[in-house]
């Protein structure tokens, strides 16, 4: 069985309570959608640093650096933000889990997911064409992400005293 993960003694699972399995799909969908925006937003945010925001830095490679990082952060924020507002709209305002935490445990389960991806590109890599490995690494590391996110940062708790 499969737990949703919201902490309140296993009462939660996708296989005992009928959409559950349909809204984690569903929620899973949104998840990927507020991902492919945040590519959008990266590559607009990468464009405009580098050609305009920081065209003055010398040498070049420290601009890309400057821009890359901005347009990640910028990406990350943003994707936050949707996830927050949109994929996992039911659970944004638990008590004891402020803005900032739930922004810092994202930002935590993202890293995770790109060390994930990392490690099994370059593993997958040694049987594989390094593109197919890293599309297979790519949709494993959102699996991670998307897990991570839906059971820590985003986990539905019930506050005591409510039933």
């Amino acid at each position: 069985m499969t737990e949703t993960g919201n902490g309140a003694g296993g009462r939660d699972r996708a296989a005992e309570v009928p959409g559950i399995g349909f809204l984690l799909k569903y929620r899973f969908v949104k998840f990927g959608a507020v991902g492919s925006s945040g590519v959008v937003v990266n590559f607009a945010v990468l464009y405009l640093a580098q050609e305009h925001l920081f065209r003055l830095i010398s040498p070049e490679q420290t601009r890309l650096s400057l821009s890359l990082a901005t347009a990640i952060a910028v990406a990350t924020f943003n994707n936050f933000l949707w996830n927050r507002l949109w994929t996992w709209a039911d659970r944004k305002d638990q008590e004891g889990k402020g803005f900032l935490r739930q922004m810092g445990q994202y930002y935590v389960a993202c890293w995770l997911a790109i060390a994930v991806q990392f490690i099994l590109t370059k593993l997958l890599a040694l049987y594989l064409n390094y593109l197919a490995a890293n599309l297979i690494a790519i949709a494993l590391s959102a699996g991670v992400n998307f897990s991570m996110n839906h059971h820590w940062t985003f986990a539905f708790r019930e506050m005591e005293g409510r039933k």
